[in-house]
């Protein structure tokens, strides 16, 4: 079962936990340099080490299958808009969700994601698969800088954690902006659902560090989690209070949107996701019927997106077939989970 299909990503305001490793090979031109064949080698040179991983290459697929390897956070969308002249390679792994972006920013991207709240177990399986790699590669490494990276805003340990949040609250009442300015005095980024330079939908966040230089890997996480327990502990205790001065209100937000997913023929994107945020809060608070709410909508929420979509109906789609293929797909999701 991959991670966003789990219902551990329901429990919490933390959909998500994820651990990046930054890593280049020292036999080789950083990515910002290597071109064509040595690019090639590289990526076989690690595909040889990488034992228990299926390759598959993102520049040969089309469009609609690249824009689902970003939804389905596989590839950056940087690498979605490279041409096929950039060689580049993605290894993935069924049965843990783990995967290793080759030829990006940087060589090699090891990639973890565990549903909830677990930083701890996505670092865990991030390490082994380190290991794996570094005992049959040789690391660009300085002895006193760390592990050597393209942006030196990675270098050191390499090491990029982070959480996908739900902090519709936070959001809501305009508490964000200034949560977002004390993070960065600590060292944190708050980013938008595909991490830098994407846009916030369905009130979803990623926060993550920002520096690893001088650090070590569990000072950055505990520094993560501390920080997140009380960005989770904010969005709650609005959630709180929301409901305590008007439930109804409340109430009459979430089954609105019930409503809409249930019946509509048209959807936009962010109008959809804005409606499954609310189904999110209902089922998070226990307002919604055990029926309407025993879905990870996470899982559904990257469904309705334009690749994910295109990949699932199997031919391109023009706007408008997108929005109301979107909408066909929430109609079966939520019909008859009303009551």
């Amino acid at each position: 079962m991959k991670w966003y299909e789990s219902h551990e990503t329901n429990k919490s305001p933390v959909i998500s936990s994820r651990i990046r490793l930054a890593r280049n090979l020292e036999a080789y031109q950083f990515s910002a340099r290597i071109e064509g064949r040595e690019a090639c080698e590289m990526i076989a040179e690690v595909r040889r080490a990488a034992t228990g991983f299926a390759y598959s290459d993102p520049a040969k697929a089309d469009r609609a299958a690249r824009l689902s390897m970003v939804e389905n956070h596989e590839i950056s969308p940087e690498i979605f808009s490279l041409g096929p002249e950039r060689p580049i390679g993605l290894l993935s792994r069924e049965s843990d969700s783990s995967a290793i972006m080759l030829g990006e920013e940087d060589h090699i991207r090891i990639q973890t994601i565990k549903a909830g709240e677990d930083l701890d177990g996505a670092f865990e399986l991030a390490n082994k698969i380190d290991d794996l790699l570094e005992s049959a590669l040789g690391y660009a490494y300085h002895k006193d800088f760390g592990y050597l990276t393209s942006c030196p805003t990675n270098t050191g340990t390499g090491l990029r954690a982070s959480y996908m949040v739900h902090i519709p609250m936070l959001e809501r009442t305009g508490n964000l902006a200034r949560i977002v300015s004390g993070l960065a005095k600590l060292g944190m980024t708050v980013r938008g659902i595909y991490g830098e330079n994407s846009k916030p939908f369905g009130s979803i966040y990623q926060i993550s560090n920002q520096v690893t230089l001088g650090k070590s890997e569990a000072e950055i996480i505990s520094a993560l989690k501390s920080t997140c327990a009380q960005l989770i502990e904010n969005e709650q205790e609005l959630l709180r209070r929301a409901f305590a001065s008007d439930s109804a209100d409340m109430e009459d937000v979430i089954y609105r949107a019930l409503g809409l997913l249930t019946h509509a023929r048209k959807f936009s994107l962010s109008e959809a996701m804005d409606n499954l945020s609310a189904i999110r809060v209902g089922a998070i608070s226990g307002i919604l019927p055990e029926n309407a709410r025993g879905m990870p909508i996470y899982n559904v929420m990257m469904n309705i997106e334009p690749g994910n979509l295109q990949k699932r109906v199997g031919r391109n789609l023009n706007e408008g077939e997108i929005q109301a293929e979107r909408a066909k797909y929430l109609r079966e999701m939520f019909s008859g989970r009303q009551e």
